[in-house]
């Protein structure tokens, strides 16, 4: 075929529908589950949609991309939520960001990390360190460092923060004590507020459900249960876990890199560096208790804790109960099975090592010579939200149909 398109996640589904609606029928997509949607399916859990991925959910803030998402799932099929998440910090349950909502605190811990903000590094001038660890205290002042981002990072990323780069934390705020001072004073957030600050979410169905309707779309283009296990770069052609080859004049893969056990054609120095690339798996657990709160999502720093946060279904999805927890897999306890439905994603959020942008700038530039693309979360390797993978897909699916 002409194009042959590794993943049925929110990249290679938008890629397809674009070609299809371009006129273009010559495509085919590999999936190697029985469903589509790859980190945003639902599954129905105690008689509602539980995410199996985590929090995924609609960002407001891209038109065009909504626009693209509601002629699969109509947006009177959903619902607009403001965002209310927390932190659960010391004692103190605080809005989410920490930064602009320290004056929820109690009184002496207000004045604590005001004074920890007064002489972050950020804030007086101290040269900018290099390792992760460093750039937090300096970027966030100690007691946020310590009591929040740390040991959040620790649960969700790795143990070993100082194998991440600083390059990806540029888009945090500083946390400038002027404007900390003044939220304390005015008991009201200044700065910079978080994505998602407006979201969509299903009134009916699980977030899975969108992509279910896209894959729907395209359902003479697309093949399930095929498990994607080698690629040969000269003759473009990829091959299944049960031996079956597909050659395709361009092979678009939004599937993690790692995923290749053969390799044929690309040279030793970048197939050595794929294996270089980290990632953590979230085990997503769900528990049918009722929270009284009005959070659809709350975050625990709390290293005494396994999961770093839970997500509060009966508050965005209607006529549910309960919550679920996420957990990195290296804090998955084994001892103790609750009976609760859980489900392991082993490829959840690429990690952004130090090493990582000149691989994947290396690894994207010579397979695209040959013909291949990385497209999406893990074909970029990069911690993209569905919204944002749609919008490259939609971009880079226009410029191929133009070419």
């Amino acid at each position: 075929m002409k194009y042959l398109i590794l993943g049925a996640g929110p990249a290679g589904l938008t890629v397809a529908n674009k070609l299809q609606q371009a006129g273009i029928t010559d495509f085919l997509v590999l999936e190697r589950e029985e469903t589509a949607g790859g980190l945003c399916r639902s599954v129905d859990v105690d008689g509602s949609p539980f995410d199996i991925g985590g929090g995924h959910f609609l960002d407001v803030r891209r038109p065009k991309v909504n626009e693209f998402l509601f002629q699969f799932m109509p947006e009177d099929e959903w619902d607009r939520h403001i965002r209310d998440s927390k932190i659960v910090i010391n004692g103190n349950t605080i809005s989410y960001p920490i930064e602009s909502n320290i004056w929820q605190m109690n009184l002496e811990d207000q004045v604590e990390y005001l004074k920890s903000i007064a002489i972050a590094g950020c804030n007086i001038g101290t040269p900018i360190p290099k390792t992760f660890v460093d750039w937090i205290y300096w970027k966030l002042g100690s007691k946020v460092a310590e009591e929040y981002m740390i040991p959040y990072n620790q649960k969700m990323f790795s143990k070993e923060l100082n194998q991440l780069g600083t390059y990806w934390l540029e888009k945090l705020p500083n946390v400038s004590f002027e404007e900390t001072l003044l939220s304390c004073l005015t008991k009201k957030a200044h700065g910079m507020q978080p994505g998602h600050t407006e979201f969509y979410y299903p009134k009916k169905y699980g977030y899975g459900k969108l992509w279910i309707r896209m894959a729907d779309a395209i359902k003479n283009n697309i093949e399930y249960n095929k498990s994607v296990k080698g690629i040969d770069f000269i003759t473009k052609t990829v091959t299944t876990s049960h031996g079956e080859k597909y050659t395709a004049e361009m092979i678009i893969t939004t599937i993690p890199w790692m995923e290749f056990d053969e390799i044929v054609g690309m040279p030793e120095s970048v197939k050595e560096s794929i294996g270089e690339l980290k990632f953590s798996s979230i085990q997503t657990e769900y528990f049918p208790y009722h929270l009284d709160t009005q959070s659809q999502w709350i975050y625990y720093p709390d290293l005494q804790l396994s999961y770093h946060r839970i997500l509060v279904r009966h508050n965005f999805c209607h006529n549910s109960k309960g919550y679920w927890t996420e957990t990195n897999s290296e804090r998955v306890s084994i001892e103790e099975p609750s009976g609760n439905f859980k489900y392991m994603n082993q490829y959840a959020y690429p990690l952004n090592t130090i090493k990582k942008p000149e691989i994947m700038k290396n690894l994207l530039s010579w397979s695209k010579e040959q013909g291949v693309i990385g497209l999406g979360r893990w074909g970029e390797h990069q911690h993209y939200n569905s919204d944002v993978t749609v919008d490259l897909a939609m971009k880079f699916a226009e410029q191929i149909v133009s070419s």
